[in-house]
């Protein structure tokens, strides 16, 4: 099934200039960019972006960092884009992923992970939405 979902390049992606690299990940593996930007999270967007993290112990330390250097926003297009994006990034704890994986590649750490991924497909309809409303 074809579907879209959303990924973002964070911080500590972005200030190692590993844009180009994560960007060829996705469409060697068959993910297409269908819209993307580059731009620096206020905390009122990152804090409403992971408001579903409010209550959890990271929160601020979440939202400092996202807002810590630029991020790029990428909504990809594939067959089952969700999972196959998801694969492609690995396990979020960097010590986990699978090799081959970006996270485990290029993660520093749990949180400096470098991409974030849909993880269903009612989470990248809500997060598409969020960073590119103009889209349908």
């Amino acid at each position: 099934m074809r579907e879209r979902t959303l990924s973002i390049i964070k911080p500590d992606a972005t200030r190692r200039n590993l844009i180009g690299k994560l960007i060829s990940r996705f469409e060697e593996s068959g993910l297409t960019p269908v819209a993307m930007h580059m731009r620096r999270l206020s905390r009122p967007e990152a804090e409403g972006f992971y408001a579903v993290h409010r209550q959890r112990p990271f929160f601020k330390d979440l939202v400092d960092f996202m807002i810590s250097a630029p991020v790029v926003v990428i909504v990809l297009e594939g067959q089952e884009a969700i999972r196959l994006n998801r694969e492609i990034m690995g396990a979020t704890n960097p010590k986990d992923a699978a090799p081959g994986t970006i996270r485990k590649d290029f993660a520093l750490s749990v949180q400096e992970n470098a991409v974030h991924g849909s993880d269903s497909p009612e989470t990248a309809r809500w997060e598409i939405a969020y960073f590119f409303p103009q889209l349908d």
